[in-house]
């Protein structure tokens, strides 16, 4: 089920259609809420301006096809872990705790469809590795 949320508030902090996402690795299964940008706009708009965010929230990054993906943390004040996915929701890389509010470029280290962002230490508190797997209704490739 997907929610739609949409407020701005006055440091321009928008929200979008949220949905459930679940991680599974070797031990467990990890239940978030994310965020889900429907355009360009959104998606560069991103994570921009928050300084909250809730342990289980994230932002989920969908791409139509498979590429090399980049992203970065200008105007983004809360350090991220970024999850890079496969077609079929398979972690291919990860980047731990990014700088907030650097221009410095982040690229997945293999061609990828989707990048989970969530807060800094979640990859290692969780144990989340490579090959575990994303799934969510909104993603029909992860399932």
């Amino acid at each position: 089920m997907v929610l739609l949320v949409t407020a701005c508030d006055s440091q321009g902090e928008v929200s979008f259609p949220t949905t459930a996402l679940t991680i599974k690795t070797s031990a467990h299964t990890y239940t978030f809420t994310v965020e889900v940008p429907r355009n360009q706009q959104e998606m560069a708009q991103g994570l921009m301006f928050r300084k909250t965010m809730a342990d289980d929230a994230g932002m989920l990054f969908i791409f139509s096809e498979p590429r090399s993906i980049t992203m970065w943390m200008e105007n983004t004040y809360l350090p991220l872990d970024m999850i890079f996915a496969d077609a079929h929701g398979r972690i291919v890389d990860i980047v731990r705790d990014t700088t907030p509010l650097s221009r410095n470029i982040i690229t997945s280290a293999t061609q990828a469809m989707a990048v989970l962002e969530v807060k800094a230490g979640t990859v290692k508190k969780l144990g989340i590795q490579r090959g575990d797997t994303l799934k969510t209704a909104i993603w029909p490739a992860s399932n």
